[in-house]
């Protein structure tokens, strides 16, 4: 736009005069002449709204929208109710800020304690938070939750999004924590070699596992748990919230931390973000628990009310003492994950994992006829990795028609990922368009 500075020169005049200064130059002299700008700043002059409006439709031109999905990898292609962005959308929480100040901000502080309740229903755990930055941050948060003056050590599974893993070793690093990983055997995590080492580490801190993986398998939660509790660590869980309409709840399996990305829960793929992160947890950390936390109260003539508990917003900024730099949450994402799952309901989350996982299995059995097995045998939900002869042809073809195919992993691997949204003619297509790669 033409310029975005509120006051004329006289204006700035006038202020500048009132402190006692005659220009700017006279207000910046305490900086060195050689650390400023001289002259004028060089940008270009400033354009009217119908010129930004064509540059940013030319821009948006260069976006390529894909008829059909097929990759997912920590971003998933989901259907997302109309409600969810019409009630999200309202005045009222579309500009609240913040709800430091609980005495006014009863209803933000309501639609968090919804959101952590559902949580809490979804992971069968004790406690939620009031939502992290992502679900990358939410898993390195988890594990400094776990690490006291005895138990240091952070251990990953090889089978975890790389990406995750790098930011808990981001984490870390500033801590002088040790980040170690655990290998993986049939797109799994080894059992043996997690056994063997949590073993012989007494200062084994946690051990976190995604589940599905990033493979798409669907690990032994109960046997890793019984692997890790018996070393003295906890089981963090990185899940995929979807696949919880249908997989043994972490709760259930005996998690100790619950992370999630809940972009799947409403938020659309929007380019990366934002996005959610979803932290949970059993009573015994309540009093470890990172980030906000809305509880429930009654006010001083009994009625119900809100506010933030167990942790003051001063805890945050004594850098010193904090387990967490975390001051802040996703307010409006966690909004619309609460709006998500309380407009398609227990049954609808339900509906929505089954047909994602019996989609993703119908396309596997059709890559497995044209000789596109897959390369781990394990059980899996909505994502599989097959073999593939040439990748970037195969990719190459669908995305000349409209398909955007799987994560390329190697030269001879794809990851596919299916969802509600897959029709059983957009699959179809996939597999004629490779049967046709393959032939030439």
């Amino acid at each position: 736009m033409g310029t975005f500075i509120p006051n004329t020169k006289e204006e700035q005049m006038k202020m500048l005069n009132e402190i006692g200064y005659a220009d700017f130059d006279d207000l910046f002299k305490d900086i060195p002449a050689e650390a400023r700008v001289q002259g004028e700043l060089n940008l270009p002059k400033g354009k009217s709204e119908i010129e930004v409006s064509q540059i940013m439709e030319e821009l948006a031109s260069d976006n390529v929208v894909f008829d059909s999905i097929f990759r997912g990898a920590g971003a998933y292609n989901h259907y997302v109710p109309a409600a969810v962005d019409a009630i999200a959308n309202k005045e009222e929480f579309l500009t609240a800020y913040t709800p430091y100040q609980a005495e006014i901000s009863q209803g933000i502080l309501q639609s968090i304690f919804e959101y952590q309740t559902m949580m809490c229903q979804l992971t069968d755990m004790d406690i939620a938070n009031a939502s992290m930055y992502d679900g990358a941050s939410a898993a390195a948060e988890a594990c400094a939750m776990t690490q006291d003056r005895k138990h240091s050590t952070i251990y990953v599974s090889d089978t975890v999004d790389k990406r995750i893993l790098s930011v808990i070793k981001t984490y870390a690093f500033g801590k002088d924590s040790v980040v170690k990983t655990i290998p993986a055997a049939a797109g799994a995590t080894d059992l043996a070699a997690l056994k063997e080492t949590l073993e012989a580490d007494d200062k084994a801190a946690c051990f976190l596992m995604q589940y599905p993986n990033f493979n798409g398998i669907i690990e032994d939660g109960d046997a890793i748990a019984e692997i890790v509790h018996g070393a003295g660590a906890q089981l963090i869980m990185s899940v995929n919230p979807i696949a919880l309409g249908v997989l043994k709840t972490p709760g259930e399996i005996g998690a100790d931390i619950v992370v999630a990305e809940g972009q799947p829960l409403g938020l659309g793929l929007a380019y990366g973000g934002p996005y959610l992160g979803i932290l949970a947890t059993t009573e015994k950390n309540m009093r470890k628990i990172v980030g906000r936390l809305v509880g429930e109260t009654k006010d001083s003539q009994g009625e119900r009310g809100f506010v933030l508990t167990l942790q003051a917003r001063e805890q945050h900024i004594r850098r010193e003492k904090a387990a967490s730099n975390i001051c802040s949450n996703e307010a409006l994402c966690a909004l619309k994950a609460s709006i998500y799952l309380a407009t398609i309901g227990p049954k609808g989350l339900k509906q929505v994992a089954t047909l994602c996982t019996s989609k993703a299995h119908y396309l596997a059995e059709k890559f497995e006829e044209i000789g596109m097995k897959r390369a781990y045998e394990g059980e899996f939900f909505h994502e599989f990795v097959t073999t593939c002869p040439n990748a970037d042809q195969l990719l190459d073809a669908l995305e000349d028609n409209g398909i955007l195919g799987g994560l390329k992993l190697s030269d001879t691997e794809i990851l596919w990922c299916c969802t509600e949204l897959n029709s059983k003619e957009d699959m179809d297509d996939v597999v004629e368009i490779a049967k046709e790669v393959f032939s030439a």
